[in-house]
């Protein structure tokens, strides 16, 4: 059984300005994030890109990052394919590089329905031995998983751990009060990680961890130690960063924003493109007025 908790950042890709991969960038950005104290990487996710990598990119990348992490904090590799085949073989080279789990999304670009959601997930957890995270996204990949759809997976022991991107609170309740303890549930909806954790949320899986990982981290566990005051105080700081996760841009905010960090470049691949003026000039401001009140950590917060 996978003992997933704590921060997750989704990893970004890096890429040189003639858009070609930058793996040894890349595994910097990674080495760095994990010296900042995340408690687990997530590679090939949407903000890594993935989409624009093809299969040979993609395995060459996550023996890289699983090399670079070399078993410090588990290395979850992202599975978002058009084919269930696809996604299948992926997961099979996914363990042979050394990677901890998968985190599963359902087929992409055709919507399925609940039985072939159950046959997707079950074909790929069976194309290896790594324990699996169901990631739950419906208005990014179109193909919903309620919370019986994931109770149902999660009878298969395989099914660890669920990554629940709906917004919805009310299924991190249910879930949490289905499955219990021995099934993690991580937020993937930035502007509720707090109420998530309040309801039973181990986790947070986040593209913005790249650009303020210590941050991110003093947030989430200031949660779950039920330090409040602590936990609201670094969110409101937060929270009109974290507001850019709903932007169809969100890749290119989340690279503009680490960037800003002195971490890896803005570089995005095609059919990505740089933001435009006027929007990298907001993206910039929200970013600045946050560094500029950037937080002391570990700073007693007064009482209300």
């Amino acid at each position: 059984m996978a003992n997933w908790q704590g921060v997750y950042p989704a990893v970004l890709t890096q890429f040189r300005a003639d858009q070609s991969l930058d793996i040894a960038a890349t595994q910097t950005e990674i080495d760095r994030l994990i010296a900042d104290g995340v408690d687990g990487i997530v590679a090939l996710g949407t903000s890594g890109e993935n989409f624009t990598l093809d299969e040979a990119e993609k395995r060459a990348l996550l023996a890289a990052i699983v090399e670079t992490v070399a078993g410090r904090v588990p290395v979850l590799a992202g599975i978002a394919e058009c084919s269930t085949r696809a996604g299948a073989a992926l997961a099979g080279k996914a363990e042979a590089v050394g990677a901890s789990g998968l985190m599963v999304v359902p087929g992409l670009v055709y919507k399925s329905g609940r039985a072939e959601i159950l046959a997707h997930f079950h074909t790929i957890a069976e194309a290896s031995a790594l324990p699996v995270m169901i990631y739950n996204n419906p208005g990014t990949y179109g193909s919903d998983m309620a919370p019986d759809v994931i109770a149902e997976l999660a009878d298969d022991g395989r099914f660890c751990a669920a990554k629940e991107s709906s917004g919805e609170l009310a299924r991190c309740v249910a879930l949490h009060g289905t499955l219990g303890e021995n099934f993690a549930i991580f937020c993937g909806a930035d502007d509720i990680v707090l109420d998530m954790v309040a309801a039973g949320a181990e986790g947070w899986i986040s593209g913005f961890v790249n650009a303020f990982p210590r941050e991110s981290v003093a947030m989430f566990h200031a949660a779950r130690a039920g330090r409040e005051a602590e936990a609201r105080a670094l969110f409101d700081w937060f929270a009109p960063i974290l507001a850019l996760d709903s932007r169809p841009t969100l890749v290119q905010c989340l690279k503009l924003a680490a960037a800003m960090q002195g971490r890896g470049t803005a570089t995005v691949r095609g059919p990505r493109l740089a933001l435009d003026d006027a929007e990298a000039r907001e993206v910039a401001g929200i970013i600045e007025a946050a560094m500029a009140n950037i937080p002391v950590l570990g700073k007693p917060v007064a009482a209300e």
